[in-house]
């Protein structure tokens, strides 16, 4: 069993354990911070941001207090590979993701089984030893998730409709036989000006809410969005309607203009749920 050390402790959040915990609360109940927000429905899925905490955290905490209600076994995580190493499409078995909080153990047979829906998914460690995406989402899991669970992590190089459309059916064939929760990890708009920021972002959201598939890749082609995890998003949308959900529901949206209040260039958030 290989032990995953966190990449980006220190930088994205905090190292120290009590310091992780206060930034934790401090986000949830910042003013763009989910408070004390529970949903009792049925949720599939979620898109949750991953800059440093102090920018998507508290946008981050609406998506990971509705999840907090749920009952799942495994966390199937998402994320776009930003550094562009290993394979096109990665999960990983055989290790343990270490953060400030404890250990979290990867689901070795579910990675053995999605491989064995789709060989797009490789099984492959060095994928996922350097990437932030995945990483800053196991945290929140472990302070607002409080029964056991494993996680699968899926690192997407390549993040083309096609590959989605497969990456999300083989996860909805995982849930057949697993209790699942699916976490796609995005930011939307990339370094532009707080109000093109939201408008960009906001025409992307609709399509995600509408769970269009098509129209979402649409939108992001024609209108160049600079969201980093389109694929993540779309394979989260694909699995989550096969698996029954109807719709999503944008929780919240920010950018970190926003946040810190410097709007000239800035990155967007947004914590949607699909149910």
């Amino acid at each position: 069993m290989r032990n995953r050390t966190p990449a980006v402790a220190g930088m994205f959040y905090p190292k120290e354990k009590s310091q992780l915990e206060q930034l934790i609360e401090d986000c949830t109940f910042h003013k763009f911070g989910a408070g004390k927000f529970t949903t009792h429905k049925k949720v599939y899925g979620a898109v949750c941001p991953h800059a440093g905490y102090v920018y998507s955290g508290p946008v981050a905490t609406h998506s990971f207090s509705a999840i907090s209600g749920q009952d799942f076994e495994l966390a199937v995580i998402l994320g776009p590979n930003h550094w562009g190493i290993g394979c096109s499409i990665a999960t990983m078995k055989d290790a343990v993701w270490e953060t400030p909080l404890g250990g979290v153990e990867v689901d070795s047979d579910a990675a053995d089984e999605i491989n064995g829906y789709s060989k797009i998914i490789e099984i492959d460690y060095f994928s996922h030893t350097k990437d932030h995406s995945i990483e800053v989402q196991v945290p929140m899991l472990q302070e607002f998730y409080k029964k056991p669970f494993k996680i699968l992590p899926i690192i997407l190089n390549d993040q083309d409709y096609e590959y989605s459309l497969e990456v999300g059916s083989a996860i909805a064939k995982l849930a057949r036989k697993r209790k699942i929760m699916i976490v796609g990890s995005s930011d939307f708009t990339h370094y532009e000006q707080n109000d093109f920021a939201h408008k960009q972002d906001m025409a992307l959201i609709e399509p995600i809410l509408q769970m269009d598939v098509e129209g979402f890749y649409h939108t992001l082609q024609e209108r160049r969005v600079t969201a980093c995890g389109y694929g993540a998003i779309a394979s989260t949308m694909v699995a989550c309607k096969k698996m029954g959900a109807e719709k999503g529901e944008l929780l919240k949206y920010a950018t970190s203009g926003d946040v810190s209040g410097d709007k000239s260039s800035v990155v967007g958030y947004a914590s949607i749920i699909f149910t």
